[in-house]
């Protein structure tokens, strides 16, 4: 059934992990990112920017798309206040982790990664947020055509 309680949920994790792929593609402390691809090399040999390549720019051009998207998804669902609570939220969530010495401070890789699947956590919701609101209260969101 397409209107089933699972697939909402399999619409929103979908998100999830869209948005995973865009952060880490972006960039991540593991070395593998279009950062690590394209604009490390340029930055520590200036010299070497003519050799960028259409490849790396198109690549580029498509993950900005993909921030572009997902960005304006979620400013307009859950406006700056949302995305601010929601990026606090993580942050706090990270904090209590590091207090609970579930997280060691100077694990800057692990904090590194929490923050980029906070990111993502932060675009999904934004992006999936009629379908959590529809799923949660009952009222379906619509946009006014004028």
């Amino acid at each position: 059934m397409a209107g089933s309680s699972g697939g909402k949920w399999a619409a929103v994790l979908g998100r999830f992990l869209l948005a995973l792929l865009l952060v880490y593609g972006t960039f991540n402390p593991l070395g593998r990112s279009w950062f690590h691809w394209a604009v490390l090399p340029a930055l520590q040999d200036p010299g070497s920017i003519t050799s960028i390549g259409p490849l790396k720019v198109l690549v580029g051009l498509l993950l900005l798309i993909g921030w572009v998207f997902l960005i304006q998804a979620t400013r307009r669902s859950l406006g700056t206040v949302g995305v601010v609570l929601g990026l606090a939220f993580c942050g706090v969530l990270i904090w209590l982790l590091i207090s609970w010495k579930v997280l060691s401070p100077g694990s800057t890789s692990a904090i590194v990664h929490l923050g980029l699947i906070s990111v993502a956590l932060i675009l999904a919701v934004g992006s999936g947020w009629s379908i959590i609101t529809r799923k949660v209260t009952g009222q379906v969101d619509t946009d006014e055509v004028n």
